[in-house]
């Protein structure tokens, strides 16, 4: 049974998901598909990705109820001047096939772009919280300094926050801050692309407790309070994945994962405070 957690605004996420990041488009479907049938029911998309439709197809076949989803996708970075965000937004119900999503997310905070006002932009999810057509709204990759303005400057509190965190890079800080003002955490890359799973200390706890490495850390993970949506095409690793909640790692096991941390020099993606990548088509 998966957990959920409660956010801040009343609604609740299932902690474990699926993501589809760099899931090519014509296979996207059938991923989630699969997913769907291991029995995942949160799925983690992007207008990015560009595999949204794929997402609601695997949906709609599936036959099950859309409110036994939990839907997440994020704005495109090419998209934050308010009628863009309108009109992508729009663009994602279509491709979802939905009139509504469960969570939407402003995928980076752009320093260097759009004169860096992404307080306009939150303005713009405000109103489709409020609509109804997204149920929770939130952010990814925003630090204490991006979320202490948006606090100051804006009305609703971002529901969660999702933000690169794996034991190269824990995050403590911004993990501690967005638990302090009841922002959920969701972790992405939480296997650091696989670069953790050769560790020595993961491999070890993993012969200890007879699981995987992957599983290793994406137990720590869930034991940490952390939202995950791991992803992958593999069937079999799909269910790997889905299969965390009958073991548990001991305070040991846990202090040696956290104690990994490498800082910035174990992050695998953009720094928010430099990442200003738009797409140009």
């Amino acid at each position: 049974m998966i957990p959920d957690i409660t956010l801040n605004d009343g609604r609740t996420i299932p902690q474990l998901g699926f993501g589809v990041f760099q899931v090519p488009p014509p296979e996207t479907q059938e991923a989630v598909e699969t997913a769907i049938e291991i029995g995942y029911r949160h799925i983690d998309t992007a207008q990015m990705y560009g595999n949204e439709s794929g997402v609601g197809a695997a949906i709609a076949k599936s036959g099950i109820d859309r409110g036994e989803f939990f839907v997440t996708s994020k704005l495109n970075n090419a998209a934050h001047l308010p009628d863009d965000a309108r009109r992508a937004f729009d663009g994602t119900l279509k491709a979802l096939d939905t009139d509504y999503v469960d969570l939407f997310l402003i995928h980076w905070p752009l320093p260097g772009r759009y004169n860096g006002d992404f307080v306009q932009t939150w303005r713009t999810l405000e109103e489709f919280y409020r609509s109804g057509r997204a149920r929770s709204i939130g952010v990814s990759n925003f630090t204490p300094h991006h979320l202490r303005r948006l606090r100051a400057e804006t009305e609703i509190r971002p529901a969660v926050n999702q933000i690169e965190i794996h034991p190269y890079l824990t995050n403590e800080e911004l993990r501690a801050y967005n638990t302090e003002n009841e922002i959920a955490n969701e972790a992405y890359s939480p296997i650091a692309q696989g670069n953790v799973l050769d560790d020595p200390a993961i491999q070890a706890i993993a012969r200890q407790v007879d699981r995987t490495p992957a599983q290793v850390v994406l137990r720590w993970h869930i034991q940490r309070g952390d939202i995950i949506f791991p992803k992958s095409k593999t069937a079999a690793r799909v269910r790997e994945n889905f299969e965390l909640f009958d073991f548990e790692l001991d305070e040991g096991s846990m202090a040696s994962i956290t104690a990994l941390d490498r800082g910035e020099a174990g992050r695998t993606g953009g720094n928010p405070d430099t990442m200003n990548w738009v797409p140009t088509s």
